[in-house]
């Protein structure tokens, strides 16, 4: 900060100036002064500054006519600064009401000029096939003409403009790669074609860059972020956590979008935690205390068979208290994921729990079931045996592997709970089975129907689930 109202931003060997006002002459006169402090403290460093490629710019929320004036370094060596249209830094290219039309443009046609080009490489008789084309355009032209898309694509943005420039992109590529004529529609030699439609294809990339912000903890991202506890960085001056409820109300910007995202992000892989190292995991030191019982559709596609092992099951395990029979099932509606546990012993119900969460999948949501009955289930000392029955045996089975999964972080909670389980008694075991859906299996079908009963409606986007 070279003074109270000017900002320096540096990339390698280009130096950029900020300064904020509401007139020109006092934007010129701060832009003068520190242009003149920084050409003396890098002379004295034996640095030499190229005053041929100085620029100037002005951004502008006037509708009216706009003719800032010239920034005259002349008294200093400079030259005559005069605003210009476009600025043009770091690859993007800035117009005065941050439209980007511009900046669009540029990579548009660029791209659009490179399809062209692409066209010698083959044609509807010879050279490369179809999928080579296809690769050829996804790998090389697409990156170009999407090229920091996440200056204009954000929520609440006019995209009409850009959608219609890159549609006419996509529909040359789309065009080139089946050999198509020219008044083929659109949406149908993409789909053809096999590629994605622009808007989906932006709203997949911008997803994973709004989720990239928040990966590791000292990505630069997070000192603009509103809430990042956990980050080693200081926060910047502009921060969210800076402006007021007002501003942040009216700021649309990728940041934004990024900030908005910050509850879908969950720290979900521990490589390192004891329960994963090998020789100390459960399936190298109880191998014998767990099992899974799966169900062959095809050789019994009317569920007789798994309804009758089901029934058998639930009257063996009925006669001891010490037998904990564990029913789970979930499911979304109204993009609000359900999922309940039922634990009975003495086949009666003692336990019923009931969640509710947004912005997770319903594997996270089946997952977290499990490990909440399992939770219920080892409170007590007298339970020797625990049999849980799961439409979603293969979500079970990710609690023993010990591979990275996006269940992990969960997976080694309910290890540590088992480990103790056994170590109580040499005869304490689980077991898992499983009960499809459509064998409508009474038990389960009582929860899946209590899961789709409720009719719940997220009240607000905020950062809770």
């Amino acid at each position: 900060m070279l003074f109270n109202h000017i900002s320096t931003l540096s990339f390698v060997d280009d130096g950029l100036l900020i300064t904020q006002s509401k007139s020109f002459h006092l934007s010129n006169a701060c832009l003068f002064s520190s242009y003149n402090v920084a050409l003396i403290l890098l002379s004295k460093f034996g640095l030499q500054v190229e005053h041929s490629k100085t620029e100037v710019f002005h951004f502008s929320r006037s509708h009216s006519a706009f003719n800032p004036p010239p920034l005259d370094l002349s008294s200093i060596g400079g030259p005559l600064l005069v605003p210009k249209d476009t600025w043009k830094y770091l690859g993007f290219i800035f117009d005065r009401k941050l439209c980007f039309h511009k900046h669009i443009n540029y990579y548009a046609n660029k791209a659009i000029s490179m399809v062209k080009c692409m066209k010698i490489l083959g044609n509807s008789t010879r050279g490369l096939n179809p999928q080579q084309k296809r690769l050829l355009y996804r790998s090389c032209a697409l990156p170009i003409a999407l090229y920091s898309f996440q200056l204009w694509f954000y929520s609440k943005a006019l995209l009409s403009y850009p959608l219609n420039s890159l549609g006419k992109l996509q529909r040359r590529a789309a065009i080139w790669i089946l050999g198509a004529f020219k008044t083929s529609p659109a949406y149908g030699i993409e789909a053809i074609a096999g590629l994605i439609p622009i808007c989906l294809h932006l709203q997949k990339l911008s997803g994973r860059s709004q989720l990239r912000g928040h990966t590791p903890a000292n990505h630069i991202i997070r000192t603009l972020l509103d809430n990042s506890p956990n980050s080693p960085l200081p926060p910047h001056d502009l921060s969210l956590g800076m402006l007021t409820k007002r501003q942040c109300g009216l700021l649309k910007s990728h940041v934004i979008d990024i900030d908005n995202r910050f509850n879908e992000v969950f720290p979900a892989f521990d490589p390192i935690n004891p329960e994963l190292q090998p020789g100390n995991r459960i399936i190298d030191t109880f191998p014998n205390h767990f099992s899974f019982h799966t169900f062959s559709r095809s050789n019994d596609p009317s569920f007789k068979s798994c309804i009758q092992q089901l029934d058998a099951l639930v009257i063996e395990f009925s006669t001891s208290s010490s037998n904990v029979l564990m029913i789970t099932d979930g499911s979304v509606k109204n993009n609000v994921v359900s999922f309940i546990v039922h634990i009975h012993v003495f086949n009666k119900p003692v336990v019923k729990t009931l969640h509710h969460a947004v912005n997770i999948t319903l594997s996270e949501a089946e997952f977290f079931a499990i490990r909440c009955g399992i939770n219920h289930a080892v409170l007590s000392h007298e339970t020797s045996k625990i049999i849980v029955v799961t439409d979603s045996i293969h979500i079970a089975k990710k609690i023993f592997d010990p591979s990275s999964h996006m269940f992990q972080k969960q997976a080694t909670f309910i290890l540590s709970e088992l480990r103790e389980f056994f170590n109580c008694c040499n005869t304490n075991t689980i077991e898992f089975w499983e009960c499809p859906s459509k064998s409508n299996w009474h038990l389960h079908k009582a929860i899946n129907l209590d899961t789709k009963s409720f009719n719940l409606t997220p009240l607000l986007p905020n950062k809770c689930s």
